[in-house]
């Protein structure tokens, strides 16, 4: 697999994920590489040598290593994307870019840290994330009320980098049962030709 990806990752980082999904969605040859996490191989010198923040995901492309979940897959969306992946109207971007920034912000302190607890034993205020996370679906509900994607009519990267977390929120205790929209962009996303699902956890919601 010389001219494939390779994804530097952990199998239930929803950061990791949204690579993974890229890559799939636009059907790159891609080799996964497990980060352990839980060892602290992240944090280790060879590992702090392709990305000196100690984070996954990273992606090698060939000798280019990116590293940041939502820089990496702008970038194999404008290299290897093709139709509305490859975003060439600027009220477009603008949208795009929004929601990289709600990606980045709410979500990450929403409902992914909501999640970091339940899953990896995070210390933060549950109801206050749970709170957060139900402030943003509320506005996402919206939103989705009258666009099947969150910068439009297509499928973009504002999708792929908001869709793991949300779609695994029930497991930080974040019910989707009061946002119908939400839960019908998340089937869409399913729906497309490459999707590729996260790993589930039995933790939150879905603890039996």
């Amino acid at each position: 697999m010389s001219n494939a990806i390779k994804l530097y990752r952990h199998p239930l980082s929803g950061h990791s994920h949204r690579v993974e999904l890229m890559l799939s969605l636009l059907n790159l040859p891609t080799e996964l590489v497990f980060v352990d996490l839980a060892n602290g191989a992240h944090k280790k010198a060879e590992y702090l040598a392709i990305n000196a923040f100690g984070q996954v995901p990273v992606i090698d492309d060939n000798g280019t290593l990116i590293s940041d979940s939502n820089a990496i897959i702008a970038y194999l969306a404008k290299k290897y994307g093709s139709g509305s992946w490859q975003l060439q109207d600027p009220i477009t971007e603008a949208r795009v870019q929004r929601w990289l920034s709600v990606a980045a912000g709410q979500v990450a302190y929403g409902p992914a840290a909501a999640r970091l607890i339940t899953v990896f034993g995070a210390s933060f205020n549950a109801d206050e994330v749970i709170a957060r996370a139900h402030a943003l679906l509320k506005v996402i509900e919206a939103e989705l009320s009258d666009s099947p994607f969150l910068a439009g009519t297509e499928p973009s990267i504002a999708d792929v980098a908001n869709y793991s977390y949300i779609a695994h929120a029930p497991e930080g205790n974040v019910s989707l049962e009061e946002y119908p929209n939400v839960r019908a962009w998340l089937q869409r996303i399913e729906a497309l030709p490459g999707f590729v699902p996260m790993q589930r956890t039995v933790a939150g919601l879905h603890a039996s």
